[in-house]
C-alpha cells in the first residue's frame, strides 16, 4: 500500500530494527520501534507499517541471513523512491562490519538519495559528522570482535568443564543446560551403532531409518555422512568435543579440538564405540578416495577374506587385463605381509558364491551367526518400531479431531487416514518378534529378493554388493584347499 500524499515538509521514513539475542530487553523490537517513532514524530517523518523491517536474533556482523535488511534494500531500490530516510535505534543495528556499512550506506545515500539516521546518536549535518559516524561504527566493530573473543573464551572454558556448547545431538535433549537422554531418539542412536558393528553399511542404515520416518534434528533425511557423523561423535560415550578455532564437525584431526569427559550420561558402551571406530578406520583404508574413483566395483568387494591372515581380497592390478579376466588377491600378500597367495579369478569366485547362496537357501543347511547381545538388539529394534507405530496412531487421532472440527473435508480425512494406516501396517509387518531365534528358513525367506538381484544382469555390481552386505558378514576363501565359507548374520 502506497503512503498517502503528504506536505513538502513531511518525509516518508523506514525503520530498521535488529536484535541479536532474546535477553536484550532494552533493545527489543518493540522498544526500538517506540524510540524510532518518537524521533520520527518530532522530526516530521511518517513511517508506514509496511516500511518497518525487523531481524530478530541475528548477528550484525554481516548481511547474510538478515532477511529483513535485504528486503529493506530491495524496497529502497524501487521507483519512485518509496522513502526518504532509514531510521535506526543505533548505527550498530545497521551493521557491525564497516565494509557492509560503507557499501549499503553509500548505495542508499549516493545512488538512491536515502539518508541513514541513528535516533540515539545524533551527529549533526556538518562535515565533521562523517568522521563522528565512522568513529562510532569503528567502535561498534571493535566491540563486536572483542565480544566474539570473550564468548569464544567462555565457551572454551565451558567445554573444558565438560559442559555442552551446542544444541543436543540426536539421542539427547537439552535440560537445564545439560544433555539428558531423549527416550524416543536414544534407541535410534543405539541401533545405528549396533547395526554398523553388525556389518550393515552406512547407506543401508540410512535407508532403513529413513523408511520408518527417522529424520535429523533439522527434519532432513539421513545420509551416509550424517550416519558416520553420529558414529564418530564421542558425545555418546560421555565426552564433550569442542574446537575453539573453527567448526568441529568432521575435522577429526584438528589439533585444537578439545575432547574431555562430559557431565552427561553416555548412551553407548565404550567397547562398542571403539569397535565402531576401528571398523570405520578399516573401511576408510579399504575404500580410500583414490580407490573409490578407480571405478572397479564388483559384487563381492569388501566381503572376501584371506583364510591365512584375515585381510580383504582386492583386485589384483597385475591381472586386470589377463586373458581369464580380473583376479583378486590378498592385499597383505601383495605387500609381502601374508605368507600365502589367495589369487583367484573374480568371475569364478563370484559365480561359486552365488551358487552356494542359492544352494544354501534351497537346502537350509547353514547357520546364522549372531553378534554378542543380538537378542538385546532385536529388542531395541522392536522398541524403536513400537515408538514409530505409536506416533502414527497419534496422527490418526489428530486427523480425526481435525475432521470433526471441520478443518478437513471427508475426502481429505479418508485420504490421510488411508496413508497413515498404510504406514502402520508396513511398520507392524517389519517388526521382529521379541527374543525369537532366527531360523534358516526364516532367514532365507527374508532375503529371497537379494538372491533374485544377484542373478539379475540388469542390477549393477554396486547394488549387488549392497544386497550381499545386508546378510553376509564375510566370505573366507581358502586357496590351499580351494574352498570358501560364507558367514551369514542376522
Amino acid at each position: 500500500m502506497q503512503p498517502t500524499p503528504t506536505p513538502d515538509d513531511i518525509r516518508i521514513g523506514a525503520a530498521y530494527i535488529r536484535v541479536s539475542t532474546d535477553d536484550q530487553v532494552e533493545y527489543s523490537p518493540e522498544s526500538q520501534l517506540v524510540e524510532i517513532r518518537k524521533y520520527a514524530k518530532a522530526n516530521n517523518i511518517v513511517i508506514p507499517d509496511e516500511y518497518v523491517f525487523v531481524d530478530e536474533g541475528i548477528s550484525g556482523k554481516s548481511t547474510n541471513k538478515r532477511d529483513g535488511f535485504m528486503r529493506m534494500i530491495g524496497v529502497a531500490k524501487t521507483k519512485p523512491r518509496p522513502f526518504d530516510v532509514v531510521l535506526l535505534w543505533k548505527f550498530s543495528r545497521f551493521a557491525r562490519n564497516r565494509e557492509d556499512s560503507i557499501l549499503y550506506k553509500s548505495m542508499l545515500r549516493r545512488e538512491l538519495g536515502i539518508e541513514v539516521v541513528s535516533v540515539s546518536e545524533p551527529i549533526g549535518d556538518e562535515g565533521m559528522s562523517i568522521i563522528i559516524e565512522a568513529m562510532i561504527e569503528a567502535m561498534d566493530e571493535y566491540y563486536s570482535i572483542n565480544l566474539a573473543g570473550e564468548v569464544r573464551r567462555g565457551m572454551t572454558q565451558r567445554a573444558k568443564e565438560g559442559k555442552p556448547n551446542t544444541y543436543a545431538p540426536m539421542g539427547y535433549r537439552m535440560q537445564d543446560g545439560e544433555y539428558a537422554e531423549d527416550p524416543d531418539a536414544a534407541p535410534v542412536v543405539r541401533k545405528i551403532f549396533e547395526d554398523f558393528a553388525g556389518g550393515k553399511p552406512l547407506v543401508t542404515i540410512a535407508r532403513e531409518l529413513n523408511a520408518i520416518g527417522i529424520r535429523t534434528r533439522f527434519g532432513n533425511p539421513l545420509e551416509n555422512r550424517s550416519v558416520e557423523y553420529i558414529l564418530r561423535n564421542p558425545v555418546y560415550i560421555g565426552k564433550v568435543r569442542w574446537t575453539p578455532t573453527g567448526r568441529t564437525r568432521r575435522d577429526w584431526d584438528n589439533p585444537d579440538t578439545i575432547t574431555v569427559d562430559g557431565t552427561h550420561a553416555p548412551l553407548i558402551p565404550r567397547g562398542l564405540y571403539d569397535e565402531v571406530q576401528h571398523l570405520l578406520d578399516e573401511q576408510k583404508r579399504k575404500y580410500a578416495p583414490h580407490g573409490r574413483r578407480d571405478g572397479h566395483m564388483f559384487a563381492l568387494k569388501g566381503l572376501l577374506r584371506c583364510s591365512s591372515c584375515g585381510s580383504t581380497l582386492v583386485l589384483s592390478s597385475k591381472t586386470r587385463t589377463a586373458k581369464g579376466g580380473p583376479s583378486v588377491q590378498c592385499h597383505r600378500y601383495a605387500r609381502g605381509q601374508c605368507p600365502e597367495s589367495h589369487s583367484i579369478q573374480l568371475a569364478a569366485i563370484t559365480e561359486a558364491v552365488f551358487d552356494r547362496i542359492e544352494q544354501d537357501f534351497q537346502t537350509l543347511n547353514f547357520g546364522v551367526m549372531a553378534a554378542d547381545g543380538q537378542r538385546m538388539k532385536s529388542s531395541n529394534a522392536a522398541q524403536l518400531l513400537g515408538r514409530q507405530i505409536a506416533r502414527e496412531e497419534q496422527k490418526l487421532e489428530r486427523i480425526r479431531e481435525a475432521y470433526e472440527a471441520g478443518v478437513d473435508t471427508l475426502e481429505e480425512y479418508r485420504a490421510r487416514k488411508a496413508a497413515i494406516e498404510g504406514r502402520i501396517a508396513a511398520l507392524r509387518e517389519s517388526a521382529p518378534a521379541p527374543g525369537e531365534a532366527v531360523t534358516p528358513a526364516a532367514f532365507a525367506a527374508a532375503h529371497q529378493d537379494a538372491l533374485q538381484k544377484l542373478r539379475d544382469e540388469g542390477v549393477t555390481d554396486a547394488d549387488k554388493n549392497d544386497a550381499l552386505r545386508r546378510f553376509i558378514r564375510c566370505i573366507i576363501f581358502d586357496r590351499k584347499n580351494n574352498c570358501f565359507q560364507i558367514q551369514y548374520y542376522a
